[in-house]
């Protein structure tokens, strides 16, 4: 909907709560829907529920009811880009947050029905984009930069409020104007890495360092700024880069077995889903040939990487979770919210990879607000 007709469609809601309740799918919100649309023989046009670990039979109480109509039910969108661990957090603390701001606010945040996962596919995203304007939810949450950019350009006729998650560079992306003056439907958190305190954390624990590998997705957004910085470092410091890129898992294997052949001292990533989701796949390759890898998020240390820097993302998906809060209860214009920037300065090791690598980075707790360690799995617990 058009944010200026916004707050007169939130004053019809209340009469129609108690026919929404009744549509809304049984179990009272407290996880995170896996709805997705398509499967592995391809995207298609029919939304699936996946809930994983919920209860979806049978109806809600007469308290649950009762409840849901004492106040106005608000139709949140929440896009993910694809599944890791990463995002996987963020989904989860921004349904938490909503769940609690509803329960001290008064009103329902039904994301429940509109859960979706894009699963990296451009096309199944532009479904999900067009399925959830025709289900006239009063905002999309995307999370992650390629998520986000489809979503806003999708809302762009409506001006359907597009409030983003884990976006690195939102002015670069194109989808604000200014972080302080975001100046149209769209605002929300960026995770924007500071990747010199990632090469400072890289140089402290290998003074000696000659070569640095980058490997990156060089078609996502996210990266383009990251990558420059990383360059510029080097340059500084008359360092040999070596640039490998994917778009997918096989191809990243692939990067991650040159950049192993080609003996880089150590490799770098920014906040790269594309990495992210290929980790698993790529950390032993890397510790096998006694190279350790930096990355911009804690799940690439979970998923086998030497170090991820970066902000919490439970925080931030909570931040995330308050902005759609707001938004939604206080009439506010997302172009006159201003995007929200967590402190980055937490760095989580892998132990296991540490080991391997025979590295000392004690050093590192001087050097960042948290120094973190964690031991190799495929999700947080």
């Amino acid at each position: 909907m058009k944010i200026r007709t916004m707050l007169r469609k939130r004053m019809t809601k209340k009469t129609g709560v108690v026919i929404l309740a009744v549509l809304i799918m049984a179990g009272i919100p407290g996880g995170c829907g896996k709805n997705v649309i398509g499967g592995n023989d391809g995207p298609t046009s029919v939304i699936v529920a996946e809930n994983e670990g919920e209860n979806t039979e049978g109806t809600e109480t007469p308290e649950e009811m009762e409840k849901a109509a004492d106040g106005t039910v608000y139709k949140v969108g929440i896009v993910q880009f694809v599944d890791d661990a990463s995002l996987n957090q963020i989904n989860r603390a921004l349904c938490a947050e909503l769940n609690a701001k509803g329960a001290e606010l008064g009103v329902t945040f039904d994301y429940e029905d509109y859960n979706l996962n894009g699963q990296a596919d451009a096309t199944m995203l532009g479904q999900i984009a067009q399925q959830l304007l025709s289900e006239d939810v009063d905002v999309i949450v995307p999370i992650a930069t390629p998520a986000a950019v489809i979503m806003q350009a999708a809302a762009e006729d409506s001006e359907t409020p597009v409030v983003f998650s884990a976006v690195s560079d939102p002015v670069g992306a194109g989808l604000v104007a200014s972080l302080e003056n975001p100046g149209s439907y769209v605002t929300g958190t960026s995770d924007a890495l500071n990747t010199k305190a990632v090469f400072d954390l890289m140089f402290a624990a290998d003074p000696d360092i000659e070569k640095v590998g980058l490997l990156y997705n060089r078609s996502e957004d996210a990266s383009r700024q990251s990558i420059a910085d990383a360059k510029a470092y080097c340059e500084e410091r008359n360092v040999e880069v070596v640039e490998k890129t994917g778009t997918t898992n096989d191809e990243v294997i692939l990067a991650a077995d040159a950049l192993a052949a080609e003996k880089v001292d150590a490799v770098f990533t920014p906040t790269d889903n594309t990495i992210m989701t290929a980790e698993l796949a790529i950390y032993e390759t890397f510790a096998e040939a006694g190279i350790p890898h930096y990355a911009g998020a804690d799940s690439f240390a979970l998923n086998g990487a030497f170090c991820g820097y970066g902000v919490n993302y439970m925080e931030l998906g909570t931040a995330t979770g308050d902005m759609v809060a707001e938004l939604l209860t206080q009439g506010k214009e997302p172009g006159q919210m201003a995007v929200v920037s967590l402190d980055n300065g937490i760095a989580t090791v892998n132990t296991d990879t540490a080991q391997a690598l025979g590295i000392d980075y004690s050093m590192f707790a001087g050097m960042c607000s948290e120094l973190k360690e964690i031991r190799t799995a495929e999700e947080f617990e």
